[in-house]
């Protein structure tokens, strides 16, 4: 008989949401090991390769563990970039368990997956995603970089439907990107685009993991 399927896990802990429209809520995370992209900015550069192979069940145990002592409702699958790997199965194993599920994704890569809520983050300098995400995305997030311009910003506003918010989230909250971000909502809004928003990463102002 082969073995189980696999997959590779960097780390699941307990924590709250400190990015997007979720923020503040808590959520269990399971980091996946392994991107396609390799960003300079990146905060989790430890998950971009190695990782550990672990099967669908144990990871779902390991998420149960954690429940019992943090009964969060949601798990957020995040990374590295967890659409490199097949993660179907375990989301209806998880979903089984009465968990709902968060997926973060630099949007390069498509599965059909049932999620929850999806988070579209497009990362330069192409900003460049699968436009089947486009019906999927409950969010879009933008790092601002130095490279995010007023003109990458207008057009994934023209290109995600008007109900999907954009989100200016600073680079590891430095203040010159906050600067930038709230400059990048300014040329927004004079030039007419709408449901843009700035925002911060609440984990590191609460100095959780």
């Amino acid at each position: 008989m082969p073995p189980p399927p696999t997959l590779k896990i960097s780390e699941i802990f307990p924590s709250v949401q400190g990015e997007g429209l979720r923020q503040g809520e808590p959520t269990i995370f399971v980091r996946f090991a392994g991107c396609n992209l390799r960003c300079t900015f990146c905060d989790t550069k430890y998950a971009r390769s190695g990782g550990t192979d672990v099967t669908f069940e144990e990871i779902a145990a390991r998420v149960a563990a954690v429940r019992r002592h943090y009964p969060a409702p949601w798990v957020v699958l995040t990374g590295g970039e967890p659409y490199a790997q097949k993660l179907g199965a375990l989301i209806r194993r998880l979903r089984a368990d009465g968990l709902r599920i968060q997926i973060e994704t630099n949007a390069t890569i498509y599965r059909p997956w049932p999620a929850d809520w999806i988070t579209v983050s497009p990362k330069p300098p192409r900003w460049s995603y699968d436009p089947r995400f486009r019906r999927r995305a409950d969010e879009v997030k933008l790092v601002v970089t130095k490279s995010l311009t007023p003109a990458v910003v207008a057009r994934l506003r023209r290109e995600f439907p008007a109900r999907v918010p954009i989100l200016l989230q600073p680079q590891s909250n430095a203040s010159w990107s906050r600067v930038r971000a709230r400059r990048l909502l300014e040329d927004a809004l004079r030039d007419g685009l709408g449901n843009i928003r700035v925002t911060v990463q609440l984990h590191k102002i609460y100095d959780l993991p």
